[in-house]
């Protein structure tokens, strides 16, 4: 039962309290309703909870996230430091097959969260726990510790399981219509749009009114987390190979307050040569701009692990940027690349804000624009 703080001060005045006791009742009543709409005990998802959408790291990196926990402006450079250290592995792993990588997020989730709770208290672990919750959606329902806050019954948890079971059934009948290029792939796509959207209702149906209701208390002021920007990970620093284009090396660190832009490539490289006149673009119009453009031919082939053929090359396509010759593919495997060419957009802190695989004007696409659009509005956000 709610209570008014004035009501309760004055069913307090019916005993015999010192001011200093009553005053006591007081804040703890106030510190406690802070919290009891949200009693939920949360706990880092396990590598088990493999049915459930990872998003506290998209959240906990996203500037929409930060304010909603009341991070303060000042503590913003310590806490992307220690955020830089975390993403070394978030980066590394985002590739991998789904089994590798949930033990090393649940990892990095652990330290996040403890460092959340001493830098910044409980009230922001809170929030951070509720965004989650949000952007989680329907499939929040499967977490331990909400079936346990909602008291959900077998026959329900039953239910929600076989409504998620239908919906990724139908996920898998549309990836292999993609992949055998079915003409019925447009219709079985549609149908599983139709059952994921549908999730929502479904799990309405099976929820008592109760339980809706306390779970709405429990997810606190409602945000769409599908709006949230800068949700992935931070740059990996560049790991030297001592080998530059014209022995001109550069860090990214050195680089915090430029838009940058960052692309691989190897030079032999069909896809990768569409896209040269676009970098050298780039070079010459953004520049001036204080973007920064960086290369790192990362080898596929035996000629293309040959400083001095990549460096003729370089010469030879007129590149004015920095390129690393990235000999080992160091770089390659610290940022989790699959793709060249694949040309990356980080922004002032050293965030990732966006990357592209692929040519640029592939069939008509018009990357180059949209990177040049945003590269546009990262330049206006603060350092």
């Amino acid at each position: 039962m709610y209570i008014a703080p004035f009501r309760l001060q004055a069913r307090l005045g019916k005993f015999h309290f010192s001011n200093h006791t009553r005053l006591f009742f007081i804040i703890a009543y106030l510190t406690c309703s802070t919290f009891l709409v949200a009693d939920i005990t949360f706990r880092v998802l396990s590598p088990d909870d493999n049915r459930i959408p990872r998003k506290l790291l998209n959240i906990v990196h996203s500037i929409e996230g930060q304010r909603e926990m009341g991070i303060p402006e000042k503590a913003q450079v310590a806490f992307d430091n220690f955020l830089r250290k975390t993403d070394v592995e978030w980066m590394r792993i985002r590739v991998r097959p789904e089994a590798e990588q949930l033990p090393v997020i649940a990892k990095i989730e652990r330290l996040v969260v403890e460092e959340v709770r001493l830098r910044f208290g409980q009230k922001a672990l809170l929030r951070l726990n509720q965004l989650e919750l949000q952007a989680q959606g329907s499939r929040a329902f499967l977490r331990p510790d909400v079936e346990g806050y909602l008291n959900l019954s077998t026959p329900q948890i039953n239910r929600l399981n076989a409504l998620f079971d239908q919906t990724e059934k139908a996920a898998e009948v549309a990836r292999m219509a993609v992949q055998q290029s079915d003409p019925t792939q447009r219709l079985a796509a549609t149908q599983y749009a139709r059952l994921r959207a549908g999730e929502t209702k479904g799990v309405r149906l099976i929820l008592t009114p109760d339980q809706r209701a306390r779970y709405r208390r429990a997810l606190g002021p409602v945000r769409n987390t599908n709006r949230f920007e800068r949700i992935y990970a931070q740059a990996p620093e560049l790991i030297d190979s001592g080998a530059w284009l014209d022995d001109s090396p550069v860090r990214l660190a050195d680089l915090r307050g430029k838009v940058v832009l960052l692309h691989f490539y190897a030079f032999q490289c069909h896809n990768c040569q569409a896209n040269f006149g676009i970098y050298n673009n780039w070079e010459r119009r953004l520049r001036e701009k204080g973007v920064e453009i960086i290369g790192i031919q990362t080898p596929e082939t035996a000629a293309e692990a040959e400083p001095a053929r990549v460096t003729a090359d370089a010469h030879q396509q007129g590149f004015e940027f920095p390129v690393l010759i990235d000999l080992e593919k160091k770089n390659w495997d610290a940022w989790g690349n699959t793709m060249w060419p694949t040309v990356y957009v980080v922004d002032k802190r050293g965030y990732i804000r966006y990357w592209w695989m692929g040519e640029l004007q592939w069939q008509g696409a018009r990357g180059d624009k949209y990177i040049e659009r945003l590269v546009d509005k990262l330049r206006l956000e603060r350092p």
